[in-house]
């Protein structure tokens, strides 16, 4: 019989005055008994409409039993087969508007923690040596990833599991892509991302750091090189600026640098070989997961941190768990609300940012309402620092010597939901193709794109 409990088993968590002056991971991770409580409030719907709203296509309700029943190294099988990178997605997936937003528990109270079982599953699989490296036999087919970050990692393992010789060129010193310079170690442990990286290592997938494609090697010698499909997931690590007078002062950066500072540099350690400054007061302009990134990061450095965002609470793109997380840490958001100048000292280093007030007019093409600055409401704020956090454009590449490979006006590549592009043999998905996706949406399309090679090469 179901768990009729109409609320989520809660997730322990560092207490959050503890928690903001350091880098360990926020949530603590269900035990297993509280696992099983969570689990056993799923009702097995006939329709399962959690699996129609994840990516990836994993079976929910299949593994969430298996956990409510205390077989946890089933559950595993169930969710690793059909998700390479549990860990992962089980703890920066945005459960709430996709599986755990349309599971049925919703309508009368919390959705089952979808997610939480999910990151207990592969947590436990691990500590317990359990592991899913299981492929076909080799079928004598190469493919090339370019990219290690979600969507090239989760196209990796898809096509290994199929047998295919699959190596992956990534440009960093480091695999990983987003998962380890963009999001801080306090919501994803690198040592995390290392394991599932070398579950794939595992599973066959050769990793080549320190490889810029288009520059070390070009996609038509890739296919000199005997790669019968290419797979693009390059990622979006190409800030926006507001283009407003003074963003070239010393202390305004891009979140992209401000992050990979930190989490791939381990600019926050007293040793790191590439150190930001610890500021005293920061402003972080947008109001994404990745702003809240920024702030939570900037605020374990010492600062008071303040949100800056044009629009209003409602507005707010990020996670509202990673809004509620940043509350409890003491940053300030400073809402409706839009930066109009950054000034600087003697020096060149930023002192202060001018702002103006907003108001909420019509809805805009994105369906949230347009901001409209109130005349004569502009204010001054005294900061050392101010972290643009706008969105991102996709990384720059070189596709020089790929001919008929057609791109957007934004530069991504022209793919359809399957990674199909304008060649036979490319793919491409993730941030390659839309210029933006969330962790698990650059995983779907990996696995989509994985199965469109394999359907390509047995075609041939």
């Amino acid at each position: 019989m179901a768990n009729l409990q109409t609320t989520k088993t809660p997730m322990p968590e560092q207490e959050a005055n503890v928690r903001n002056g350091n880098f360990l991971e926020v949530a603590l991770g269900y035990t297993l008994e509280q696992a099983q409580n969570e689990a056993q409030r799923c009702l097995n719907c006939k329709n399962k409409p959690c699996v129609s709203g994840c990516p990836v296509g994993i079976p929910i309700p299949d593994f969430l039993a298996k956990v409510a029943e205390g077989d946890i190294a089933a559950a595993y099988g169930i969710l690793s087969n059909a998700n390479a990178l549990p860990a992962i997605s089980g703890r920066v997936c945005p459960q709430e508007s996709q599986c755990e937003g349309k599971c049925v528990r919703c309508n009368k109270g919390d959705s089952v923690g979808i997610g939480r079982v999910e990151r207990f599953v592969a947590d436990w699989a691990a500590e317990n040596g359990v592991s899913n490296v299981a492929t076909a036999p080799k079928n004598g087919h190469k493919v090339a990833v370019i990219g290690s970050g979600p969507a090239g990692l989760t196209c990796a393992g898809e096509l290994a599991r199929m047998g295919y010789a699959v190596t992956v060129f990534e440009a960093f010193h480091t695999p990983g892509g987003v998962l380890s310079y963009g999001i801080p170690e306090f919501r994803l442990p690198k040592a995390i991302v290392k394991r599932e990286v070398a579950n794939l290592e595992k599973m066959g997938v050769e990793i080549q750091l320190n490889m810029v494609i288009g520059k070390v090697l070009t996609i038509t010698e890739l296919f000199d090189m005997g790669f019968e499909a290419v797979f693009i997931g390059s990622g979006a690590g190409l800030p926006m600026f507001m283009k407003i007078p003074g963003e070239s002062l010393v202390g305004v950066y891009s979140a992209n640098e401000y992050l990979t500072r930190i989490n791939l540099m381990k600019a926050y350690k007293p040793d790191s070989d590439t150190p930001v400054l610890h500021n005293k007061k920061v402003a972080v302009v947008g109001g994404g997961n990745v702003a809240m990134d920024a702030a939570r990061c900037a605020k374990r450095m010492g600062a008071e941190v303040h949100i800056v965002y044009r629009r209003g609470e409602e507005e707010l793109p990020a996670r509202l768990e990673e809004i509620h997380h940043a509350k409890e840490e003491g940053i300030i958001f400073d809402l409706l609300t839009n930066p109009v100048c950054i000034e600087g000292d003697e020096k060149g280093c930023v002192s202060s940012i001018t702002c103006i007030r907003m108001e909420l007019g019509e809805p805009d093409a994105s369906g949230r309402r347009r901001p409209v600055e109130i005349p004569g409401s502009e204010f001054k704020m005294e900061v050392d620092a101010v972290i643009m956090s706008l969105g991102t454009q996709p990384n720059p590449m070189s596709y020089d010597g790929t001919p008929g490979l057609e791109k957007t006006r934004k530069g991504c590549v022209q793919a359809d939901d399957h990674g199909h592009t304008s060649c036979d043999n490319i793919f491409a998905g993730g941030d390659a193709a839309t210029g933006a996706a969330t962790v698990i949406l650059a995983m779907g399309a990996g696995k989509s794109a994985a199965k469109s090679i394999d359907a390509y090469i047995k075609s041939k």
